[in-house]
């Protein structure tokens, strides 16, 4: 198939990116390398370095004509969203609209959409929380992402535009970016690694469920492959602390060091948990990479690249 990914310079959007061109899908690009990294991009992928919000997104699409578009560019700072709500409703509002318009007029057949398990439903009144769960987002980075799943119906209604909507637990792994507000595995993993000390937001009970790259990259192949049009979880039903994963991490880096503290950050959940047991009814999927196997992992490949700026 022809293949458009949004974000695919990123952290997760390269990683899918590669699995795609594995199974022999003609797969094209397009990020603004804000925070995608050109080293990420497949050497076989075709790579356009624009902007979603673009009004020459519609030349990619029109000289590309994918069947599928897989969105996974985005505003994903929680603690920026907060800080600056204009922007993450430019991009994550308006740069998802303009992909949808580009993905009508171009002829596209589906779209499969990452949104956020861990931001949208707010405050959980169940543990772990089902698909069906109340959407009370407590930051403009889950309502922003929750208004992209409230467009899609509207396309699907008005334009008979197929959709798979992703909701991610907190996602970790190899090429996540260290350098930003975003992504505490890989931040508490170089501070480590580095003899610096990280510091844990609040009283480090909060928790969240952390789901390894590799799993979200076989959840969109799932959806991808079965034509699941739906809304699906992607997360292991299990919670993690922050108390907890910075012992993990300091015990597979070898690190003494000791949990310090610092502020609570506004908009940020006190736990989270999802139930993927829907997109495992669906299909073959389930989160396969334990937490302690992924955070290795992720240990691994920053002592491999200890400046991965």
């Amino acid at each position: 198939m022809r293949i458009v990914v949004t974000g695919g310079a990123g952290f997760i959007g390269s990683h899918l990116t590669d699995r795609l061109i594995e199974e022999g899908h003609a797969v094209s690009i397009v990020d603004d390398l804000s925070t995608g990294k050109k080293k990420n991009v497949n050497p076989k992928a075709e790579f356009y370095k624009l902007d979603i919000l673009s009004p020459k997104l519609e030349r990619v699409f029109k000289k590309e004509r994918p069947e599928v578009v897989i969105h996974h560019a985005a505003q994903m700072d929680v603690r920026r969203s907060v800080a600056d709500p204009l922007f993450d409703g430019q991009v994550n509002i308006l740069g998802t609209l303009n992909v949808l318009e580009q993905a009508v007029k171009a002829g596209t057949k589906r779209v499969i959409f990452a949104s956020s398990g861990g931001a949208i439903y707010g405050d959980q009144e169940v543990f772990p929380a089902t698909e069906q769960h109340p959407t009370r987002p407590l930051s403009p980075y889950g309502i922003s992402k929750l208004a992209g799943e409230h467009y899609l119906y509207y396309y699907f209604r008005t334009y008979g535009l197929q959709s798979s909507i992703l909701r991610y637990g907190n996602v970790y792994g190899p090429r996540q970016d260290p350098f930003g507000e975003a992504g505490v595995v890989a931040i508490f993993a170089l501070k480590l690694l580095q003899n610096e000390q990280p510091i844990i937001n609040g009283n480090g009970k909060q928790t969240r469920d952390y789901i390894c790259v590799e799993d979200v990259v076989e959840a969109n192949m799932a959806v991808l492959n079965g034509g699941l049009n739906d809304t699906f979880n992607v997360g292991t039903g299990r919670e993690t602390s922050v108390n907890q994963l910075f012992r993990v991490l300091a015990d597979a880096i070898g690190s003494p060091g000791k949990e310090r503290y610092g502020p609570e950050r506004r908009g940020e959940q006190v736990r989270s948990c999802l139930d993927a047991t829907k997109l495992s009814k669906a299909s073959d999927w389930e989160a396969r990479v334990s937490v302690a196997d992924g955070l290795k992992r992720t240990v691994d490949y920053f002592r491999q690249t200890m400046d991965p700026r």
